[in-house]
C-alpha cells in the first residue's frame, strides 16, 4: 500500500519528518518498505532563474548559434552561447545557471558546466519547456511575459508544488483498518499518544456544506430481504448542479502521489474518499436510474449484463446487484454498469456508500476477474461506521469542487446492526503471551487510544469492546498484539539466552529423491517442475477430478488427476523451439476425489522422453528412444535403490507394470498417437509413471549387509536358447529364478536373434551366466553341473531347444 506524506501530515497534529514517521510506522507493525520522492516536475526547476537577454549577436564562428549576455539579477550578466532561433535581445527567459540539474522531459538529467562552444564561453543555458519539464515543445526558447521579474527563482515563478513523499507500506492482509490515511493515522496518533505522556487525536476533516438544507429529489433505496446478509447498510444522498470536469492541482498531487490517474472531479473525490477513509463509494448518473429507485437485490443466474470496461458477463445469482426500477447498474461493490456511470455530460448524481460482506465480494470478483480497488477494500473488510462519515465527506468536496448542490437527505438503510465483538483479557495473560510487564494503566491508555471501549475492569484483567474497524481483533492474544505494536515491536527485548528443544526430525524421502534425481541426472534426463493446478480440457473422460472453487482462469481449474499431461505441455513447448531431444523427470503430485468433500493427494515420479537419447558421433550412431530404454532406466533405478522381487508384466497393449507386493509400482509405455496430437506433437513420445509412496516404502525395507569382497575368481558361461516367438523374456527370468542356483551371481541377455533358420515363430535368446563362490574355486564339473541344471529347466518348462 502507498500513503501520500504531505496527505498523511493533515491528520497527524504534530509534525513528523519522513525518518520519524518512517520509524514510528514500521515500528507499529505499518513496515515500510521505502520511500519515494514525488514531485509536479522533475527536479522541481531547482537552480533555474528567471533572466533577462540584454545582448544578442551572431556567433563568430558558428553560423546556428548567437552569443548573447543575460542579466539573472546581481552584479554582472553572464555570457551563454544559445542555438535557438527565436533568443532576442529584450526577451524575458529561463536561465539554468552552472552546477544546476537540468531535467528534460525525454533522457536523462544533466548537470550545466562551464564551457567553450566553438571558442566562446558560455556560463549556463537559456531553457525551453521540454528541456525543464514545463512542456513538450521544441521549437524555440521560452518567453516569458514582459513582466516576469529578472532574479526571481522559477520554483516560485511556476508556483511549484513542494514536492512531495510517496511512503510504501508492506501491508500484512489482517490490517484493513490500516488501508486509508485516517487509519494510518490513528495508529500514529496512538503511538505518539502513548511514548510521548499526552493525548492525540487524529485531526478530522471540517464538513462545511448544509445536509438538511434541501430534500427536494431524493431517491428511495430498498435492500431485498435475501440480500441483507450481503448488504448490511447501504446509504445515500442526491445532488445536482454538478459541473463534471477537471479537478484541481491539489487534488490531482494528491492522487498521484499514490499512484492513482486523475479522471475528473465526480471519480477523483470518489478515490481520495476512498484512500482517506478506506471507504468505497459509487456515483451514478442521477438521470440514469429509472423510476427514481434504486434496489439492491441479486438477479437472475445468466443475466447478462455489460460493465463500465464495455465487456457483456453472465451473472451468477449470487451476483449482489444495484439496481434500479428496470434492470441493473452496478456489481455491487465490484465494478459500475457502462449505462449508469458518470460522463462529461452528468448533472445531477446519485452518490452511493455501503457496507457489502467481504466474502460476498471477493466470491463475485474471481468469478469475473474484476479485481478493483473496491473489492479490494471490500474483501478486506471496512468499517460500517465509516458508511455515512465518508459519504457526507465526498458530498461536501463535491459541493466545494464541483460546485453540487445537495438536494437530498443522507439516506441511510440499516435494517440490522451488525453485533459488537467484546474480548476479555487478564493482566496475568498479557504479560505471559508478551514477555513484558505492563500496568494496567498503560495497557488502558494503549487501547483507549486505538478506541477500544472499556466495558468491565477487575484486579485481574478487563473487558472490552472492540471498534469496528479492527476486524482482525476477536481474541485476547489480539489484544496483546495491539499493545506490543504500540509499544513498538522494536522495543520487544531480545534475551541474552535462548532455550532451545532438539526434536527428533520428521520423517522426509528427501534422500531417497537426491539419490533418484542424481541417477537420472547421470543418464542424460533434466527435472522440470509444472504446475499442479492445469486445464480440464485434457481430462475429459476423468470424471472424479478435484475442481478449483475459485479458479484464476478458465484455463486452470482444476488438480492435475495424472502427471502425464503437464509435462507433455513442456514437450510441446520445447519441440516448437527446435528442441527436439528430451529425457523429463519431475517429482510431483496428483489428485483424486475419494468421496464427497474427501480427497485423495498422492506423489508421483514421472519420466518423459521424446527424440534422441544418444546423440550421434564419430564413434557412434544416434540412439533414440524407445520402450526397451524406458525400462531399462526404471531397471536400473531398481536396482540402485536394491528393491528386489519385483514382477515385470507385458499386456497385450504393450504396457509395462512392474510390482511389488502385488501392488503396482511402475508403468511404461509409448503415447498413443491421438494423445500426442492432443499436444500437437508430432513424434514418438515414451512416459514412464513411478508410485513414489509405494517406491519410499520398498526402499525402506531394503536391509543393508556388508560382505568381503569374493577372493576367488568367477567363472562366466553363455547360452543359446531357441524359444517361440510367443514367450517372452519374462518366462525366462522366472525360471532362471526357480533354478536356486546359489552359486550364479548375474545373469543377462545380451543378444535376440531372429531368422527363418532357426524355424517358423523362432527366436534365439544369448544368455550370459556369471557363477562364484566366496570360499573356493569353482570346478568344471560344478560349473557343467549348473549348466545342466538350467538347461533342463528351459527344455523342461518352457520348449526349449539348446544351440550349440
Amino acid at each position: 500500500m502507498t500513503i501520500s506524506y504531505n496527505w498523511l501530515q493533515q491528520y497527524l497534529p504534530k509534525t513528523l519528518t519522513v525518518a520519524e514517521l518512517s520509524h514510528i510506522l514500521t515500528s507499529i507493525g505499518l513496515e515500510v518498505e521505502g520511500t519515494e520522492l514525488v514531485e509536479a516536475v522533475k527536479g522541481g526547476l531547482r537552480g533555474l532563474v528567471i533572466g533577462e537577454v540584454l545582448t544578442c549577436e551572431q556567433h563568430p564562428n558558428a553560423d546556428k548559434l548567437k552569443k548573447t549576455t543575460v542579466n539573472v539579477g546581481g552584479d554582472r550578466a553572464l555570457s551563454i552561447v544559445c542555438g535557438a532561433a527565436n533568443v532576442a535581445a529584450g526577451q524575458k527567459v529561463v536561465v539554468a545557471t552552472v552546477g544546476c540539474q537540468v531535467h528534460p522531459i525525454n533522457g536523462e538529467a544533466f548537470e550545466i558546466k562551464k564551457a567553450k562552444i566553438r571558442g566562446e564561453e558560455s556560463e549556463g543555458m537559456i531553457c525551453a519547456e521540454d528541456e525543464i519539464g514545463l512542456g513538450t515543445s521544441h521549437d524555440g526558447i521560452m518567453v516569458l511575459p514582459a513582466e516576469a521579474k529578472v532574479g526571481t527563482l522559477a520554483t516560485a515563478y511556476f508556483s511549484i508544488a513542494d514536492a512531495d513523499t510517496a511512503i510504501h507500506i508492506g501491508l500484512t492482509p489482517n490490517r484493513s483498518d490500516a488501508m486509508s490515511h485516517i487509519g494510518v493515522a490513528r495508529d500514529v496518533c496512538a503511538y505518539l499518544s502513548h511514548h510521548e505522556g499526552k493525548q492525540y487525536a487524529v485531526v478530522m476533516p471540517e464538513l462545511k456544506a448544509d445536509f438538511a438544507k434541501n430534500n427536494s429529489k431524493p431517491i428511495a433505496i430498498s435492500i431485498a430481504a435475501n440480500a441483507q446478509e450481503a448488504c448490511a447498510r447501504y446509504a445515500g444522498i442526491s445532488l445536482g448542479n454538478i459541473k463534471v470536469g477537471p479537478s484541481p492541482d491539489w487534488l490531482k498531487r494528491a492522487l498521484e502521489a499514490i499512484g492513482v490517474r486523475a479522471i475528473n472531479n465526480i471519480v477523483d473525490i470518489t478515490n481520495y474518499v476512498l484512500h482517506e477513509y478506506g471507504q468505497p463509494l459509487h456515483a451514478f448518473d442521477a438521470a440514469k436510474i429509472v423510476g427514481n429507485k434504486i434496489e439492491v437485490k441479486c438477479l437472475a443466474e445468466a443475466t447478462k449484463f455489460t460493465t463500465l470496461d464495455s465487456k457483456e458477463r453472465a451473472l451468477y445469482a449470487e451476483d449482489l446487484m444495484i439496481c434500479n426500477a428496470e434492470k441493473g447498474m452496478c456489481i455491487a461493490g465490484v465494478f459500475g454498469g457502462a449505462d449508469s456511470g458518470v460522463s462529461d455530460t452528468t448533472t445531477s448524481i446519485f452518490l452511493e456508500s455501503a457496507y457489502f460482506n467481504s466474502a460476498s465480494v471477493r466470491c463475485t470478483s474471481l468469478r469475473h476477474g474484476l479485481r478493483t480497488d473496491a473489492a479490494t477494500h471490500f474483501e478486506k473488510c471496512v468499517d460500517i461506521n465509516n458508511v455515512i462519515p465518508a459519504l457526507k465527506r465526498a458530498a461536501d468536496l463535491m459541493v466545494e469542487i464541483a460546485g453540487a448542490e445537495i438536494v437530498s437527505a443522507v439516506q441511510d438503510i440499516y435494517p440490522k446492526a451488525l453485533p459488537s465483538v467484546s474480548v476479555t483479557a487478564t493482566y496475568k495473560y498479557i504479560q505471559n503471551l508478551s514477555g513484558k510487564l505492563y500496568t494496567p494503566a498503560v495497557i488502558k491508555g494503549i487501547l483507549s487510544a486505538l478506541q477500544f471501549e472499556y466495558v468491565s475492569e477487575t484486579e485481574e484483567g478487563f473487558t472490552v469492546k472492540v471498534p469496528t474497524n479492527k476486524n482482525d481483533v476477536s481474541l485476547a492474544a489480539d489484544l496483546v498484539e495491539e499493545v506490543l505494536r504500540i509499544d513498538g515491536l522494536d522495543q520487544i527485548a531480545i534475551p541474552s539466552r535462548l532455550n532451545i528443544s532438539l526434536l527428533k526430525p520428521l520423517e522426509n524421502d528427501r534422500a531417497q529423491r537426491e539419490k533418484i534425481a542424481t541417477i537420472l541426472c547421470g543418464i542424460g534426463f533434466q527435472e522440470i517442475v509444472t504446475n499442479s493446478i492445469t486445464n480440464s480440457k485434457y481430462y475429459p473422460e476423468e470424471t472424479p477430478v478435484v475442481r478449483m472453487i475459485n479458479s484464476l482462469t478458465s484455463e486452470l481449474d482444476v488438480l492435475r488427476p495424472s502427471m502425464l499431461q503437464s509435462g507433455l505441455e513442456v514437450v510441446h513447448y520445447n519441440i516448437n523451439r527446435k528442441n527436439q531431444s528430451l529425457s523429463l523427470f519431475e517429482f510431483g503430485n496428483t489428485y483424486s476425489t475419494k468421496a464427497v468433500g474427501e480427497y485423495n493427494e498422492q506423489p508421483i515420479l514421472a519420466l518423459w522422453l521424446t527424440g534422441a537419447v544418444r546423440a550421434a558421433s564419430w564413434s557412434q550412431k544416434e540412439e533414440s528412444a524407445n520402450l526397451f530404454y524406458v525400462k531399462s532406466v526404471v531397471e536400473n533405478m531398481l536396482q540402485v535403490s536394491g528393491i528386489a522381487k519385483v514382477v515385470v508384466h507385458v499386456d497385450a497393449e504393450g504396457l509395462i507394470h512392474w510390482k511389488w507386493k502385488n501392488e503396482s509400482l511402475a508403468t511404461a509405455y509409448k503415447l498413443t498417437t491421438e494423445k500426442a496430437k492432443q499436444f500437437d506433437i508430432k513424434q514418438d513420445v515414451y512416459y514412464a509413471e513411478i508410485n513414489w509412496a509405494l517406491w519410499y516404502k520398498a526402499m525402506g525395507s531394503v536391509k543393508v549387509t556388508y560382505s568381503e569382497v569374493p577372493k576367488y575368481p568367477a567363472v562366466q558361461r553363455d547360452l543359446a536358447l531357441v524359444l517361440d516367438k510367443t514367450i517372452p523374456y519374462q518366462e525366462v527370468q522366472k525360471w532362471t529364478k526357480q533354478a536356486q542356483i546359489n552359486a550364479m551371481k548375474s545373469y543377462d541377455l545380451f543378444d535376440v536373434f531372429e531368422s527363418e533358420k532357426l524355424g517358423a515363430d523362432k527366436k534365439s535368446y544369448a544368455m550370459n551366466y556369471t557363477f562364484q563362490l566366496a570360499d573356493r574355486t569353482l570346478t568344471d564339473s560344478e560349473i557343467e553341473g549348473f549348466m545342466k541344471q538350467l538347461t533342463d529347466i528351459y527344455t523342461n518348462k518352457l520348449n526349449a531347444q539348446i544351440r550349440s
